[in-house]
C-alpha cells in the first residue's frame, strides 16, 4: 500500500503545474478555470496525505520514540496515568 500513495503523490505532484491552463480564459463555477483546477487539486491532495497518515505512516519510529529513555514524561500525547514522578 506504501508504494501505491507514494505513487499517487508523485502522481500529484507533476499534476500541481497546471500548464494546460495557464492561457485558459474559460470561466468555470464562477473563477477562471485554472483556479477551480487548484481548489479541486487541493483537496485530492487532502485525501492523498490523509492515506499517507494512514497507510504509509512509520508507526515503528513512533514506537522507538515512546520506548526510548530518553523521552520527555511530559508530552502531551502520553496518558498521564503512565507518567512517572522523579
Amino acid at each position: 500500500m506504501k508504494a501505491v500513495v507514494y505513487g499517487l503523490l508523485a502522481l500529484l505532484y507533476v499534476l500541481h503545474t497546471d500548464v494546460w491552463y495557464w492561457d485558459d480564459p474559460r470561466m468555470l463555477l464562477g473563477v477562471p478555470i485554472g483556479f477551480t483546477y487548484h481548489v479541486l487539486w487541493t483537496i485530492v491532495v487532502t485525501g492523498a496525505f490523509w492515506l499517507a497518515v494512514r497507510y504509509a505512516w512509520p508507526t515503528e519510529l513512533e514506537a522507538a520514540a515512546e520506548h526510548a529513555p530518553d523521552a520527555p514524561a511530559d508530552r502531551p500525547d502520553r496518558d498521564p496515568a503512565s507518567v512517572q514522578s522523579p
